[in-house]
């Protein structure tokens, strides 16, 4: 965990890649997003993820993955509560048991302390600002973007997966958190027009 300049200072360039302020289905990232995949949120924060999103950083020469958690709120939740502060700035090499012993620490042995418990918003990126991972505990999603190329996502996809586009996410994991398990019109149209593949039909 870091202190609160570390803290600030993940938080500085979590900025420079999201609008922390948006929640899904706006657009949480700063550049194009039509690469983009999802998962369940809690996938994110389990300890065999951390292969996934290292091998995302290291396609854009990062040696280091940060993360922050956006919700709960640091100043009246984590701080006060457990005096920490919600963020990571993790490298590369670490093992699969060093990403636990961050997100998975509970604080003066309360698990409801720990981010992968407490967590409801989370955003994920490296030094270079170049890709980024977006999660909400609620409507338990995760979206990814930052793919070099076709061929890299397909095989990160495959690899670390299951992952699905912003159709196949409207289909199968956003209905469980709807009343009825619908997913409104205006939420479902939303996410397509700002994470849904590139309107080859527009000149």
């Amino acid at each position: 965990m870091l202190d609160r300049n570390g803290y600030l200072d993940v938080r500085s360039r979590s900025a420079a890649t999201f609008f922390l302020d948006a929640r899904l289905p706006e657009q949480v990232f700063k550049e194009d997003v039509k690469d983009s995949l999802f998962c369940e949120f809690d996938a994110v924060l389990t300890p065999e993820f951390w292969l996934a999103l290292c091998a995302i950083a290291r396609w854009h020469g990062d040696g280091h993955v940060e993360l922050l958690v956006l919700e709960p709120d640091c100043d009246s939740f984590y701080f006060p509560e457990y005096q920490m502060y919600p963020a990571m700035s993790l490298s590369v090499e670490a093992e699969v048991d060093d990403y636990w012993a961050v997100i998975g620490h509970e604080p003066n042995g309360d698990i409801m302390g720990s981010i992968a418990i407490s967590a409801n918003v989370i955003a994920v990126t490296g030094p270079s600002g170049r890709w980024g991972c977006w999660g909400e505990r609620d409507p338990e999603v995760a979206v990814f973007r930052g793919f070099p190329n076709a061929a890299a996502r397909n095989e990160w996809r495959a690899q670390f997966g299951p992952f699905l586009e912003a159709s196949g996410a409207l289909d199968s994991y956003l209905p469980l958190t709807f009343a009825d398990r619908t997913v409104p019109d205006g939420y479902a149209a939303t996410l397509t027009a700002t994470y849904g593949p590139p309107d080859v039909s527009r000149p």
